[in-house]
């Protein structure tokens, strides 16, 4: 009786969580991951320079919304001097002094069949995405942050 109590107690947290995260993460080498990662990547080289490759480290889609934390590199894992970097010089130089590596956190939304960066931040120190605006539009894909 114990181990069917439990097998239940089991089967019910394990459709919670199945519920909260509804999102998926693209595989690489998908086209949609292709087109999220196309989408920020001129904000990014603007910021940046280009090129920029990017590590993925959360990348998250639920029907037409999505939200990425990635890392920005150069080609090849060459880590990027931030102070050389076009929005340094463009705020006036040695900006970025205590930055070790810059991340990029981005919400997307699908339009029609292209992905948009429609908000990003580079390098934020708090979850700015953790808000009621936020999470009312891009819930599906804050699960942790939104509930």
């Amino acid at each position: 009786m114990k181990r069917l109590i439990l097998a239940g107690v089991l089967a019910v947290a394990a459709a919670g969580t199945a519920l909260a995260q509804s999102w998926q993460e693209p595989a690489r080498g998908t086209q949609t991951r292709k087109d999220l990662m196309s989408a920020i990547r001129p904000i990014a080289e603007w910021r940046l320079g280009a090129p920029v490759q990017f590590v993925v480290k959360d990348l998250r889609v639920a029907g037409d919304v999505g939200y990425g934390r990635l890392y920005a590199q150069r080609p090849g894992g060459a880590k990027i001097d931030l102070n050389a970097t076009p929005i340094s010089q463009r705020m006036g130089g040695a900006f970025f002094e205590d930055w070790e590596e810059p991340y990029i956190d981005v919400m997307y939304k699908k339009s029609g069949n292209m992905w948009v960066a429609v908000e990003y931040t580079l390098s934020a120190s708090e979850a700015w995405w953790a808000s009621p605006a936020y999470c009312a539009a891009f819930g599906p894909v804050l699960t942790e942050w939104c509930h």
